[in-house]
């Protein structure tokens, strides 16, 4: 296949297990690690966890990414459609609240595969980095139920140094806005556990934090609220941080607490990790991750 899935539109030639493109992945979908997950916000992990699919390979690869193993050096196992849909079922048997697809837009045609396969009965959370292709989020609309992408940049100087994605910002703003009209304005259980609606993330970066201070001020004058935000303070050099200056250290006290202050003063209704999160305890083991 050419694939142009991702706003790379790489006319990439894919075959089931290799490609040309910029995420250098095949068609046949790759995992590296498949479990309920405790480390998402409250309202998606809950008391049971999120029922998590990390899949292998990125169409982003940021420096510094805590999966860099999976994303950029595309550790995982390849599955079909069918054995996708048979973890989902697994998951959902375990009593997991939701079916967590983290970064599966490289594999699309795939995942639409597998939900033809098997449809869970428990909310679908699309899991993202926000570099998203609204038509191919079109796709997703009526399947996906709650989205979970990033903002990282307001700042495509920055997306380009550290993601090579020169148009990060208005890519990721169109995608968002899809994905607002698909879901509408967040909803929950008796139990406080979301069953529909847009939570936006946002990582705070050392040394940067005019971006992250601008990224909430898009988001609230874009979204208001119609959408979550989850200001995070996990930030660790991870993957190739350490080439970059900027970025070869944690973010400070300091540095949160004043884009803490920015997000209390637009008023965003949201969620705010604590720095104690930034711990690589917190990177999840890739238990599928074994092979290359």
């Amino acid at each position: 296949m050419l694939c142009n899935i991702c706003p790379r539109n790489c006319s990439a030639q894919r075959t089931e297990t290799k490609g040309n493109g910029y995420c250098c992945c095949g068609t046949k979908a790759r995992i590296a690690r498949v479990a309920p997950h405790f480390g998402e916000e409250p309202c998606i992990s809950g008391t049971k966890g999120s029922g998590a699919v990390f899949f292998s390979g990125c169409n982003l690869k940021c420096v510094f990414c805590q999966n860099y193993e999976i994303s950029a050096l595309n550790r995982g196992r390849f599955v079909t459609s069918g054995e996708l849909a048979g973890h989902y079922k697994s998951l959902e048997d375990m009593g997991v609240h939701n079916i967590n697809l983290v970064n599966c837009c490289h594999y699309l045609p795939s995942v639409l595969d597998s939900f033809n396969i098997y449809r869970p009965k428990i909310p679908i959370v699309y899991n993202s980095s926000g570099y998203e292709k609204t038509e191919s989020l079109k796709m997703l609309d009526g399947i996906v139920d709650v989205y979970l992408p990033d903002f990282k940049y307001s700042d495509n100087s920055l997306a380009l140094e550290y993601s090579s994605a020169g148009n990060y910002r208005e890519t990721a703003l169109s995608a968002i806005s899809v994905m607002v009209r698909q879901t509408g304005r967040p909803q929950f259980d008796e139990n406080g556990m979301i069953l529909k609606g847009v939570i936006v993330r946002h990582l705070i970066l050392p040394n940067h934090t005019a971006n992250s201070i601008d990224a909430l001020k898009i988001l609230s004058e874009n979204f208001g609220d119609s959408i979550l935000v989850s200001l995070m303070g996990q930030y660790i050099p991870w993957g190739r941080a350490k080439e970059y200056p900027k970025l070869s250290r944690k973010i400070t006290k300091r540095e949160y607490d004043k884009v803490a202050d920015c997000m209390f003063s637009l008023d965003l209704d949201g969620y705010m990790q604590e720095l104690s999160s930034a711990d690589d305890s917190y990177i999840p083991k890739w238990d599928l991750a074994d092979e290359v």
